[in-house]
């Protein structure tokens, strides 16, 4: 299969890249180290229409393919893995569902959203409900012409910051899942504070508790009882677009690594004229060649309207295993300095860790490898 990129897809991959080399990378530890939302950078994201890339542009959207989307995400990754992991959860799971039900009345926040002028989140995780969804305990009560919901939700990306969140819960009605918006502003909505995470810092998440929140009706988005079909719908980009982010963080790393080799001397001559290191270096270029190929493979699929379910299962945990065993053996080229704070190797190391819980943690995406091998 051909994975030739195209006029518009070098032009995207250019922008992208462009942009992280001379506004994201300056910036990368300071996201880092004050653990704090990166607005201004994230309005920046929004200038370059990321939001909207995967949106047709009836919607308001560029309606670009998914190959091309995915470049754009591993550029950001590359720079700076806490900003694109906020961006990338306002380009998908935080908006689609606005997009796909949200009437005239919501269509407001989704315009805004595209622009980067307001942020959503996304509410599925709880305390006791983690990788089983149907553990999600946040229920809504229905009324004639309102809802009142009530629940605890945890690991929410974005929250802080957050103009509204999609929320998954139970109503009183029926045992499966439904979808509400639900404005941050609205009386009863509180969030918590940030959680304090090993890596991804400058991507704030928090718990965000429901207590009493009166919905109207339009606040519902789908049918109810609909929401773990709707959210299949999205599964797929969902995970190549954390093998995206995943490629991303390991071709920083491996650049670095590989630019180190090339200048750090010992005993007369460049370290990566030694084989141990030479070997380092050949292991890191084709775990990322095989990742970066798969994953353009399954964004391809996406793009031809065929199945992908599978494959979208096999990049994402491909990629971000290899993305934390790229990480790790460019630590040890770098050796001592690795391991020092100046160095941005450290934060690879540690943003790489998330990679293996978002989109499905390696256990999971193995198990439902294995149903669909029809094991």
């Amino acid at each position: 299969m051909d994975f030739t990129f195209n006029d518009d897809q070098e032009l995207i991959q250019k922008t992208f890249h462009d942009f992280v080399e001379q506004e994201v990378k300056p910036h990368a530890d300071e996201i880092d180290e004050r653990k704090e939302f990166p607005m201004e950078l994230f309005r920046k994201v929004g200038d370059l229409d990321f939001f909207g890339m995967r949106y047709p542009e009836e919607a308001g959207g560029s309606g670009v393919d998914t190959v091309s989307y995915c470049l754009a995400v591993i550029e950001l990754a590359r720079g700076s893995l806490s900003l694109a992991a906020a961006c990338t959860m306002q380009s998908l799971m935080a908006t689609y569902f606005l997009y796909r039900f949200g009437d005239d009345e919501l269509r407001h926040y989704f315009d805004k959203a595209l622009k980067g002028e307001k942020i959503g989140g996304i509410c599925m995780t709880e305390p006791d409900a983690g990788s089983d969804l149907n553990s999600i305990r946040t229920k809504a009560k229905v009324f004639d012409d309102h809802f009142i919901l009530n629940g605890m939700k945890t690991w929410v990306t974005s929250a802080p910051v957050a103009d509204f969140f999609t929320v998954f819960a139970k109503t009183d009605n029926h045992d499966k899942l439904s979808i509400f918006f639900v404005p941050s502003h609205l009386d009863g909505v509180v969030v918590g504070k940030n959680i304090d995470k090993l890596g991804v810092r400058g991507s704030v998440t928090s718990e965000v508790s429901f207590d009493d929140v009166k919905l109207q009706q339009n606040c519902l988005l789908g049918e109810v009882g609909e929401g773990t079909t709707c959210l299949r719908e999205i599964l797929a980009e969902i995970r190549i677009m954390t093998a995206a982010l995943s490629v991303g963080v390991a071709t920083a790393a491996f650049e670095d690594a590989v630019e180190y080799a090339k200048t750090r001397v010992q005993f007369g001559r460049p370290i990566g004229k030694f084989q141990a290191v030479r070997m380092k270096c050949a292991d890191m270029a084709v775990q990322l060649e095989t990742a970066r190929h798969y994953l353009f493979y399954a964004a391809s699929l996406t793009d031809n309207d065929l199945p992908r379910q599978k494959e979208s299962m096999v990049a994402k945990l491909y990629a971000s295993e290899c993305a934390n065993s790229i990480c790790d053996m460019a630590s040890r080229v770098l050796a001592s300095y690795g391991y020092a704070a100046e160095y941005p190797l450290q934060r690879y190391l540690r943003d790489a860790r998330f990679l293996l819980i978002g989109g499905g943690t390696s256990e999971i995406l193995g198990i439902n490898i294995g149903k669909e091998l029809g094991l």
